[in-house]
């Protein structure tokens, strides 16, 4: 078997910036363990798969370790891919997921992702916070994260988890936020639980930021900086109980896998 195969950084309009996802386009659905094999050889934050089927196109996403029920980066790097191969009609692609019908338009700005929010839930600071580190001002239970928020973007770029302490927390991953000093907020998110200790940067995160700050800084529309090495910006703009995340993309490899 030999499929064609596409790494792409996404939410950045740089290459070597962003979060880079792989992409492998099927004509039909392997096994669970063939994707997840796949996803562990390229052993990035995330490899996404899709199918064309029924005028939309389906799709699943994995880390290196397990599937996940939504990922915004390789959303984004499989639409990218789907306009490059032109197998979309027009500028818009329906996804059907895990996590419901995902939209993805592709504009002047970059492509817009129309994905579901989650609303945080405040819980009390849980004692697993030392093992990320700084001072936390408050906790939130977002589906199956977990959002700290701290007072500063210096406090939230200084942090230095214990991964190996926080692999053992029951929690897909964390959330760090803060407000931003040049962005409406920022974040980073780690996962090592999930086999990521830090994403680059998280579509996902922001279908539960992008509500949380919408009501602290009372605005609908966010720019926001996920402060990771690589880094990356997203435009988050509410609408009811969805959220818009425009970003942008950069091809960086076109091969194949021989199986």
């Amino acid at each position: 078997m030999k499929f064609d195969i596409y790494q792409i950084d996404a939410f950045t309009s740089e290459l070597f910036k962003g979060n880079p996802a792989m992409v492998v386009p099927l004509d039909n659905w392997i096994e669970d363990d063939l994707m997840q094999s796949i996803a562990a050889e390229n052993n990035l934050s995330e490899t996404a798969f899709y199918v064309f089927s029924n005028e939309k196109f389906d799709i699943r996403w994995f880390t290196p370790t397990l599937e996940v029920d939504l990922c915004g980066h390789a959303t984004l790097a499989a639409a990218f891919v789907i306009f490059l191969r032109e197998e979309a009609k027009g500028n818009q692609i329906t996804f059907n997921s895990k996590s419901g019908i995902l939209k993805v338009d592709k504009t002047k700005d970059g492509y817009v992702l129309d994905f579901p929010i989650t609303i945080p839930i405040s819980e009390k600071l849980p004692s697993w916070s030392s093992y990320i580190g700084g001072s936390p001002l408050e906790h939130y239970v977002c589906g199956e994260d977990s959002l700290l928020i701290y007072e500063t973007q210096d406090e939230v770029t200084s942090l230095r988890p214990n991964f190996n302490a926080l692999k053992e927390v029951p929690v897909r991953g964390v959330i760090c936020s803060s407000k931003g000093t040049q962005y409406d907020f920022v974040s980073r998110f780690f996962a090592p639980a999930s086999g990521i200790n830090e994403d680059p940067v998280t579509g996902s995160t922001h279908t539960k930021l992008a509500p949380y700050w919408a009501e602290v800084l009372k605005k609908d529309k966010l720019f926001a900086k996920q402060i990771s090495k690589r880094g990356g910006e997203l435009m988050c703009d509410l609408i009811g109980k969805r959220v818009k995340l425009t970003g942008k993309a950069k091809l960086f490899l076109i091969g194949q896998i021989h199986l």
